[in-house]
């Protein structure tokens, strides 16, 4: 019997990404600062966004997490965390001279590009850095090493502008939320003009950046239009909206249900949906349940990769995790 209801909406076939959403390092910074809460008590001070997204940051600060944009603006003796994009070394050398309790929730494929980049430089190579100028993330790895040793590189036309006192002790590493394709493109520029530059050990750009991008192409093909849920300061988000309108598909960018602009859907018969590695999962089916008011929705995941990588917390947090049953998987 068919549903009045139903009959009365159009119908709209909905195709959601999968892998999509919280990555293993997004995860594992939001436990950290829960974690944190509940080991010292509200308020926990957060150097900047733990992650880029708006209904995180407000869940946390409703459990009383306060952030801030510079370690001076924590008050002496309060814990700190720092974000998960990473912070430059002088953060956690001055919240130690003030004694701060602080927690690094860095990503650890942050951290990683921060080693490699020390030890380049150690070994006398000047860095080129693939990346956005003013993210936090690079904004962090700069921070890594002594100034003048890195150079930003956005675009393959800053590849031909690029004057390097020495071409053969050259090395290059990326942020990690970068497009694939474009990154690629900027990568190729730099080996045609600089044939003994050297890469990172293995791929900058991490796994879920790249698992995201590969879902989104393998559905936008066979999309009228694909919403993107995340943050405009979500450089990975960003990059999936672009990924989309590469393969020739109308892609918009929306933090909740609340933001869809209904007469983009006009139209549209098959969406495809998909969030950003800080975006939770609740945000999707809110999403869905919003359309279900305007349209007879048949959802169908299409999944590329599964994914199972967690990271481990920080020493001291274990119990605290075991203790409050907080160690829930990424």
């Amino acid at each position: 019997m068919v549903d009045p209801a139903s009959a009365a909406r159009p119908p709209l076939q909905l195709m959601i990404a999968a892998p999509r959403g919280f990555c293993a390092g997004v995860d594992r910074a939001i436990r950290i600062v829960e974690l944190a809460i509940e080991k010292h008590g509200a308020p926990v001070y957060v150097r900047h966004e733990i992650v880029h997204n708006r209904y995180v940051v407000d869940t946390l600060r409703a459990q009383g997490a306060v952030f801030v944009e510079e370690l001076d603006q924590v008050p002496d003796g309060a814990p700190v965390v720092f974000s998960a994009h990473g912070v430059p070394k002088s953060v956690p050398a001055d919240a130690q001279a003030r004694g701060l309790d602080y927690l690094d929730a860095t990503c650890p494929l942050v951290s990683k590009v921060h080693r490699q980049a020390e030890r380049l430089v150690g070994a006398g190579r000047h860095i080129l850095f693939i990346g956005h100028a003013g993210h936090p993330e690079v904004v962090g790895t700069f921070g890594q090493v002594p100034a003048g040793a890195m150079t930003l590189v956005e675009t393959v036309a800053d590849v031909a502008a690029l004057a390097p006192a020495d071409e053969a002790n050259l090395a290059f590493l990326t942020q990690t939320t970068l497009s694939v394709d474009d990154t690629a493109e900027i990568v190729a520029a730099l080996q045609r003009r600089y044939p003994l530059i050297q890469g990172p050990r293995g791929e900058d750009i991490c796994y879920a950046t790249s698992n995201r991008q590969a879902a989104v192409k393998a559905i936008a093909a066979a999309c009228d239009a694909v919403l993107v849920i995340g943050a405009p300061n979500s450089s990975n988000s960003v990059r999936l909206v672009e990924v989309a309108e590469r393969e020739g598909t109308p892609a918009r960018l929306i933090q909740r249900a609340a933001d869809l602009d209904w007469p983009f859907l006009d139209g549209v018969a098959t969406l495809g949906i998909t969030a950003g590695a800080s975006a939770p999962e609740l945000l999707v089916r809110e999403l869905v349940d919003k359309l279900a008011t305007r349209f007879d929705v048949h959802e169908q995941e299409v999944e590329q990769t599964r994914e199972t990588i967690a990271f481990k917390l920080p020493k001291g947090l274990e119990a605290t995790a075991e203790a409050g049953g907080l160690d829930r998987a990424a």
